[in-house]
């Protein structure tokens, strides 16, 4: 019977471990290392055994409970490995193994330890053999993971209604089962110094525009940081413009975007532990598409783009054009309705700008209330709390009858633009702020620097308002922007990517 090794041994191989400590050909002293590794976790496993046929032949396997399945332990590791009658090679042990022994899909040999720790600590199983510097890593994962869904906060009438989970090879097994073609490239990157996260990048070889690809290894090569738990670490770390509230990366958690993003010759980054995946370049424009634009009736889809932008202007003006017309240029006003307004504001204590001020920090406690409870009583509490107290504060006259329906559309339309809901909040606020202290002037002062931060914005060197950057109205640039034409209709893709030929022109129907 094979023996653990002593304390002694092991306390000796535990200070050596931060010293650049390395497998041996002394199985004990290996069993050592490893315990010494992993000292004061419990659910570390190490099992040593011997080949039935020759005692002499030992071993010893190492892996994390809770991350493997121990039936394909006993079945593919251990029992072939204790009943073969095969004869050693002195020189080729493990590739014998591993060739003709061991019954698991992939196996690899390596005598780096760090990378043996990773592997272990991430579901792998890993076996040592006496007499071997070397060992082997056997895929033996198993993870309890959320079943595939359709995601709550991209959800479409129709369409696929498949959704990223946190696992990293189920989500690109989404992709390669949309994309079959070997010009996806794939591409693995390691982050965090102690949670060793794996990611991945995918693209198509032949759209992807090579310079953005180049600056995204670039700037992923430089992250250097303890952990990431979530693709927005990276998003952060590596978007252009990092004190702007527009985002330059996007993120999905639908593996129908995420393909149709490769197939404009964008980047997707996929990361171990989160279902949301990041797509760049990102402009301007994409905030305002949905993926079941494509689904839909190309008129249909197009009416629901112009609502979403509209809304956009309307959740950021709003208050702030209703209080630089109430405040400082009445006459701009039909007399009837400036009369209307005035006569409900006689018994309102606050200034015009201060009750909008409150009664939108209010929304917005409601709303962020709404989100964090459960989702039944996250809704019922948003609906029956804004008319609670929007209607209790109209009769006890603290606010103003028209500044509850300004703020309830202002309430309504933000609540339509999910992608861009931050920069909405900063701008109204700001916007507000201007409009309350210069009326009308500063209203516009506001959305001219609006303006000016848009266009002045990059996302991995592609103009964020691109393709209206240039103001050609001409070829398929502006054919999936703001509108989105018919399929055969869109011939070409973005000019970012590398190849600009989407749909042959010999099927194409309809009009040009």
């Amino acid at each position: 019977m094979l023996d653990y090794p002593s304390k002694e041994a092991m306390e000796k191989l535990n200070q050596q471990k931060n010293r650049g400590a390395s497998l041996t050909s002394d199985l004990k002293q290996n069993i050592a290392l490893f315990k010494g590794l992993f000292k004061d976790d419990d659910t570390f496993i190490a099992r040593p055994f011997n080949n039935k046929a020759d005692p002499n032949i030992r071993f010893c396997i190492f892996n994390m409970d809770g991350l493997v399945k121990p039936d394909i332990i006993n079945e593919a590791i251990i029992k072939p490995l204790m009943l073969t009658t095969i004869q050693f090679s002195e020189k080729k042990r493990l590739d014998t193994l591993s060739n003709q022994v061991i019954l698991i899909n992939e196996v690899t040999k390596t005598n780096n330890l760090q990378e043996l720790i990773e592997s272990v600590t991430y579901g792998d199983t890993i076996l040592i053999l006496d007499g071997e510097a070397e060992a082997l890593i056997l895929n033996t994962k198993y993870f309890q993971l959320r079943s595939v869904s359709e995601p709550p906060s991209e959800q479409i009438l129709s369409g696929p209604r498949e959704g990223f989970n946190e696992s990293l090879m189920v989500n690109l097994s989404m992709i390669h089962r949309r994309v079959r073609s070997n010009d996806l490239k794939l591409r693995y990157y390691t982050f965090g110094r102690r949670t060793k996260t794996k990611s991945i990048i995918c693209y198509m070889d032949s759209l992807v525009n090579k310079n953005i690809l180049d600056e995204l290894y670039k700037r992923l090569d430089k992250i250097d940081i303890d952990g990431v738990l979530d693709s927005n670490y990276i998003s952060e770390l590596i978007c252009d413009n990092k004190w702007s509230p527009f985002r330059t990366i996007g993120f999905t958690e639908r593996p129908d975007v995420a393909v149709s993003k490769i197939l404009e010759g964008k980047i997707v980054l996929l990361t171990d532990g989160t279902p949301v995946v990041l797509t760049l370049p990102y402009v301007f424009a994409e905030n305002f598409q949905s993926n079941e634009d494509y689904y839909l009736n190309y008129i249909y889809s197009t009416f629901g783009r112009f609502l979403r932008l509209i809304s956009f202007f309307i959740a950021i003006a709003t208050p702030a054009f209703y209080i630089a017309l109430v405040a400082y240029h009445q006459e701009m006003m039909p007399p009837q309705l400036y009369i209307a307004i005035a006569a409900e504001r006689l018994t309102v204590p606050f200034p015009d700008a201060i009750e909008s001020f409150l009664l939108l920090i209010v929304f917005d406690i409601l709303k962020e209330t709404g989100i964090r409870m459960p989702s039944n009583l996250g809704q019922a509490l948003s609906i029956v709390g804004a008319l609670v107290i929007g209607q209790a504060a109209v009769e006890a006259r603290l606010v103003a009858a028209p500044m509850i329906i300004i703020v309830a559309i202002t309430a309504i339309t933000s609540l339509l633009i999910p992608k861009i809901n931050t920069p909405a909040i900063v701008f109204r606020y700001f916007l507000l702020a201007l409009a309350s202290g210069f009326g009308y002037f500063g209203f516009m002062m506001g959305l001219s620097i609006l303006v000016i931060h848009i266009i002045s914005i990059r996302s991995f060197g592609i103009p964020y308002m691109t393709p209206i950057d240039k103001l050609s109205f001409k070829g398929q640039d502006l054919k999936d922007t703001g509108v989105r034409a018919p399929w055969w209709n869109m011939k070409t893709r973005p000019k970012a990517s590398g190849d600009s030929v989407r749909l042959n022109s010999k099927q194409s129907g309809g009009n040009n």
